[in-house]
């Protein structure tokens, strides 16, 4: 989990391309699957263990598989499709079936487990958050370590290729954090009002030093997300944190409503900051005007070639482009002659031309889904997302020991979807990975809360009986 941005480091073994971190997960998997085999703890294969609970979101997860497999023989079996089919689904989804069974509490005697092993998850993706913001940090003051294209562009990438993927990265991991911080702080005012049993001095100074430590993070994070200058991400961390606030007690909640209504204030009396609202809102910038113009590109294509199936895997450059524009004229919106001078004046014409590559993907993460896994993948994918959050939402209600934590993984989800309107925060090695770790936390906690009041009614029963 601390090591997501190495598959940036490629090879080949015996002909065939590989990541790091793909390699790693192979390794991490077949390890995982003999020390089990030999444990007798592979439930699939032991029918003499008891009460063994389904793994979490384990029809759609097979329907996935089946779906972009179908998705590859749409793609004509290319290695591009078949590549994308190894490192953004079977890849990341042996990795959730490790996940889910190391950091299950029902699974682990061999293994050691402790409750407490569980703060591993939120060291490493914090470690991980750390080193990629300080080299963005790092990157804006002093501009060195920069891809040669971003050079001088007023952008910083981090350890990534480009500044958005900067904000991919670090925006769902920020409110996994901020879930964490806000859980130590928590224990922390625990110990202040129960001394007596919170007595461990060493204890004490490890929370003070973590609960600095996470907050250290956040503020890095944050400030490496603003130095990417990733509007879908500083918007998707800050609908994420609203909720997360309204949400989580009455006095954050009068914070964040206090604070939205002075940002509304602010935005009705200030035209200039109106107005760059409107622009950005209704996708009237340069950004969004491309955008704009990719996704009806897109739909242009679904629409001929690909509405049930979509184009399969890999196929989306290759099918949009009998339908691409090679350029727009950016409109100026608060110019009401802008459609004469473009008609009329050369000179005019020539400064608002834009011309327009065809991506790697359509920028939309519905989109992204349907294109490359259809209709069906794009519908099982809205379904995994909303079954997802209505899960977190509940245990938020049921499980209060955990609840910041909680809160933080449903916020992440809203930062995936919110970006997601605008850029792909799936279809990326780190970020598939990633995906599928917060999954697997909320699938762990969901069984091991049904699990506890299952155990109570049955506790309770048989009270009842005797």
């Amino acid at each position: 989990i601390m090591l997501l941005p190495v598959y940036q480091i490629r090879f080949s073994i015996f002909g065939l391309p590989f990541t790091l971190l793909e390699a790693m997960i192979l390794i991490l998997f077949f390890v995982w699957l003999v020390k089990s085999w030999q444990a007798k703890e592979l439930t699939l294969f032991n029918r003499r263990l008891n009460n063994i609970n389904p793994y979490p979101l384990s029809r759609e997860i097979i329907l996935l598989l089946v779906i972009a497999l179908i998705s590859t023989v749409v793609a004509g079996f290319s290695n591009s499709a078949l590549g994308i089919l190894k490192a953004y689904f079977i890849e990341p989804i042996m990795f959730f079936v490790v996940f889910v069974n190391v950091f299950s509490a029902q699974g682990g005697p061999t293994l050691g487990w402790k409750l407490e092993n569980r703060n591993k998850i939120f060291w490493a993706l914090s470690i991980s958050a750390l080193v990629v913001s300080l080299v963005a940090i790092y990157q804006r003051i002093t501009g060195n370590l920069m891809p040669a294209e971003w050079i001088n562009s007023g952008r910083v990438t981090g350890v990534f290729n480009y500044p958005n993927a900067l904000g991919l990265y670090l925006g769902p991991i920020v409110l996994v954090l901020s879930g964490w911080f806000l859980k130590i702080i928590r224990n922390s005012k625990s110990e202040i009002l129960n001394p007596k049993q919170y007595q461990n001095t060493k204890y004490k100074i490890t929370n003070i030093f973590t609960a600095c430590y996470a907050l250290c993070v956040l503020s890095c994070a944050m400030l490496a997300i603003y130095f990417a200058k990733s509007e879908g991400a500083l918007i998707g961390v800050a609908a994420a944190l609203f909720i997360f606030g309204l949400m989580y007690n009455k006095r954050s909640r009068r914070a964040v409503v206090g604070i939205a209504i002075i940002v509304v204030l602010i935005f009705s009396f200030y035209a200039h900051f109106r107005d760059f609202a409107v622009k950005k809102i209704l996708l009237r910038d340069l950004d969004g005007q491309i955008r704009r113009r990719m996704w009806a590109e897109t739909w242009e294509m679904l629409k001929k070639d690909g509405v049930i199936f979509g184009v399969g895997l890999a196929n989306y450059q290759a099918s949009v482009a009998p339908h691409h524009q090679e350029g727009i004229f950016v409109r100026d919106y608060n110019d009401p002659d802008f459609q004469r001078k473009v008609v009329f004046n050369e000179e005019y014409k020539k400064q608002a031309w834009q011309p327009l590559e065809i991506y790697l993907y359509p920028h939309n993460i519905f989109l992204n889904f349907w294109v490359e896994l259809g209709l069906a993948g794009m519908l099982l994918f809205v379904w995994i997302i909303i079954k997802l959050q209505v899960t977190s939402y509940k245990l938020q209600v049921t499980n209060s020991k955990n609840r910041e934590i909680i809160l933080g993984l449903f916020g992440a989800m809203i930062v995936i979807t919110v970006h997601g309107l605008v850029d792909a925060p799936y279809f990326k090695n780190d970020l598939a990975i990633l995906f599928w770790v917060l999954a697997g936390m909320v699938g762990i906690m969901n069984l091991e809360n049904t699990s506890q009041i299952n155990k109570s009614i049955t506790n309770n029963t048989n009270k009842w009986r005797k």
